[in-house]
């Protein structure tokens, strides 16, 4: 009879490359998940005791624990920092940095962690949709959406469980707060009228082959941008989807997919298929779309999303996002 280990004990597997590997649940992120830590080892018995050993070490007391007394903004910034920064991907790590240094710390880190109270935070909501944003206020108006307010509760909500969980506090004073509705944005659609106006302007600004791929199959400009021509299969229509491209701390990255469920094909209708067969003719890059500041790079989003602004301006469309 197998031998089953006891509950808090972690697990042991055997992986498809003949490996063992451990795993020992050190947290729960946000929605619930568990966060892990893992072992590997070449027999079962050697991967055991590197998981006894990891569940002893991370069972030691921590100096670096806060002391009574400590300032939202120094635990917010430890339990990044310490726990949360190294699960996340680069992308990810961007928007809880925004979340966490450019709007929670600047209205609430002056105050004593076991002094928050619902009403601070309660208080700090309104404000953000009232005049939270920071860039872009022409275009958006000067408060924040509700989803961007949900994503800032879902942030510090995590960061106060945990100090809940490391007995710092003993309630989450965020759990009483009364959040932004959660349904979806209006989408903006152009009318057939406004379409053929902002091809007409975008064929005038070099950008038609572009925004007729957008306009067609609906994908994100991150993944318009990091489009190969080898992701295009001219004899099926096939167009691969597998990569995205985006800024980390200033630098354009290349990189894969949030989910799995991201990387899919689309088929293209034949009209666009066959602008892009003559588009192809004068490729000199294997980017589809390349950047036309630096050799056989993508092209910037950021970059992208000014071009099409300028460009729904010029048609005289409405100002709609790339991506709706």
């Amino acid at each position: 009879m197998a031998k089953h280990r006891k509950r808090g004990d972690g697990s042991i597997h055997l992986r498809k490359d003949g490996r063992w590997e451990g795993r020992y649940v050190i947290n729960r992120d946000e929605k619930g998940f568990p966060v892990t830590k893992n072992v590997l080892a070449k027999t079962k018995a050697e991967c055991a005791t590197k998981l006894a050993q990891l569940r002893e070490r991370l069972r030691e007391p921590v100096n670096d624990q806060p002391k009574p007394g400590i300032l939202l903004s120094d635990w917010l910034n430890l339990w990044y920092q310490g726990y949360k920064k190294a699960n996340l991907r680069p992308n990810t790590q961007m928007s809880y940095e925004r979340r966490i240094y450019q709007h929670i710390i600047p209205a609430l880190g002056g105050i004593q962690l076991d002094k928050l109270t619902t009403g601070d935070i309660q208080k700090f909501y309104t404000n953000l949709k009232k005049g939270g944003r920071l860039l872009r206020a022409e275009l958006y108006g000067e408060g924040l959406s509700d989803q961007t307010v949900r994503g800032i509760h879902t942030t510090l909500h995590a960061a106060l469980n945990y100090a809940v969980e490391e007995k710092l506090i003993f309630r989450n004073p965020s759990d009483g707060c009364k959040l932004p509705s959660s349904k979806p944005r209006e989408m903006k659609v152009l009318t057939p009228e406004e379409i053929q106006r902002l091809l007409i302007q975008a064929r005038e600004d070099g950008c038609y082959e572009m925004l007729l791929l957008e306009l067609s199959t609906g994908l994100r400009r991150g993944e318009i941008c990091a489009l190969k021509w080898d992701d295009l299969n001219f004899k099926t229509g096939a167009l691969r989807v597998e990569r995205q491209v985006h800024r980390v701390q200033g630098e354009l990255v290349v990189s894969q997919p949030k989910t799995k469920a991201s990387n899919r094909s689309v088929i293209l209708p034949p009209p666009v298929l066959a602008v892009l067969k003559a588009y192809k003719k004068s490729a000199t890059t294997q980017w589809i779309f390349p950047s036309p500041v630096k050799v056989d790079s993508p092209q910037d989003p950021a970059a992208v999303r000014k071009r099409l602004s300028t460009i729904l301006k010029r048609a005289e469309c409405k100002h709609i996002r790339f991506h709706e």
